[in-house]
């Protein structure tokens, strides 16, 4: 968290600011339960925050309007290409628009607004201790930190593992479960007791969890702490804390694992928000440097398993045999496959922008050696 100022009609004031996403808003006009989501919108778009004061629930009717009348004029048909890119387009501008809309919070995070939740917990879980000054809080985001507190209490399941993991704010959880079925089924019958694995990019940690079941002792790595921490935390619920370290760092641990999986961000495309890095990799960075660094980190005869779409060929984000020509530089071939089809409800609905794209989808588990 930091300390901002901002003008909110020609006063200068001083606020907290807890977004590690949003850049602070240098002036602010009030908005309250008069304001209606066309003038809301006019303004937003003349390049102003609106502070609302006034009724929760009617700050978020407003929010939910204006996100009605951008979406009305979203992306309709077209090839997959050019409906990626509309899209895309109106994602962007529903966070920049959307995301100005904000609410106050008092000293210790309670929300000065009539029937305003108790969103303390869920915000201290986002973004560590509340401060004891007043702060602002974009209410889009606000709704994120309260729904991904509810998500963390009550955990999503994965039928992989007949259990429940627990996703920290701003951690991808596990809710496609292509990537999760696909591991599961290539361990079965496979006893990996005396083995080693790392979990590259562990997330939520739920690969990890299943090579752990499987015997192995795992060492599962991502980049961002918050995942490092989420993962832990799910490790120790499945009674798995003594089989799976997790450190913090970027692809790789030390030495070398007989089988090392990776199910990276998907599109090679510029995140937007916090979730947006779970699936997005600009220039297939994370992809490329998962593949290159591969070889050195596996035992003679291990295997490295990696997890991903082709919605990206689909919509033009790589070209056609992308992926092969990546493996063969990067000295490495192709053992077997296993594919799956998309199973989220989004692959069925015919309104969806992206549907004709995601009908054709298909998520693949390479199995790669090192062909040397």
């Amino acid at each position: 968290m930091r300390e901002i100022r901002y003008h909110l009609a020609g006063e200068a004031l001083r606020a907290v600011w807890p977004s590690g996403v949003l850049d602070p808003p240098e002036r602010a006009v009030p908005a309250g339960d008069g304001t209606t989501a066309d003038a809301a919108l006019r303004r937003i778009r003349a390049g102003e925050w609106l502070l609302y004061r006034g009724d929760y629930h009617n700050a978020r009717q407003l929010l939910a309007a204006l996100g009605r009348r951008l979406r009305r004029a979203g992306p309709r048909g077209g090839d997959p290409a050019s409906a990626y890119r509309a899209l895309r387009r109106q994602r962007r501008e529903e966070q920049q628009v959307l995301s100005r809309l904000l609410v106050p919070f008092e000293a210790g995070g309670v929300i000065p607004l009539r029937r305003a939740p108790d969103a303390r917990e869920a915000m201290r879980e986002a973004w560590g201790e509340l401060p004891g000054a007043p702060g602002l809080v974009s209410l889009r985001e606000l709704l994120g930190v309260i729904g991904a507190g509810e998500w963390r209490r009550k955990g999503v399941p994965v039928r992989a593992l007949e259990g429940r993991v627990h996703p920290h704010y701003g951690v991808f959880a596990p809710v496609r479960a292509e990537h999760v079925d696909l591991v599961a089924a290539a361990l079965e019958g496979r006893d990996l007791a005396g083995s080693l694995a790392f979990d590259v990019g562990t997330g939520t940690g739920v690969l990890a969890l299943l090579l752990a079941r499987r015997g192995a002792r795992v060492v599962a790595t991502d980049r961002e702490p918050r995942a490092v921490a989420c993962a832990r935390e799910n490790a120790a619920r499945f009674g798995l804390a003594g089989r799976i370290e997790v450190a913090e760092a970027d692809l790789f641990p030390a030495g070398q694992a007989d089988l090392v999986v990776c199910n990276p961000p998907w599109l090679p495309d510029q995140p937007h928000g916090l979730l947006d890095r779970a699936v997005y990799d600009p220039g297939s960075a994370m992809l490329l440097g998962f593949l290159a660094g591969l070889p050195a980190h596996l035992r003679p005869g291990g295997e490295g398993w990696l997890v991903l779409s082709d919605l990206a060929e689909i919509v033009g984000l790589r070209p056609a045999g992308f992926l092969p020509g990546a493996f063969a530089r990067s000295g490495l071939a192709i053992a077997w496959t296993r594919t799956a089809r998309p199973s989220h409800r989004r692959a069925a609905d015919a309104d969806d922008p992206l549907h004709a794209a995601r009908s054709r989808e298909t998520t693949t588990l390479y199995c790669l050696r090192a062909s040397g």
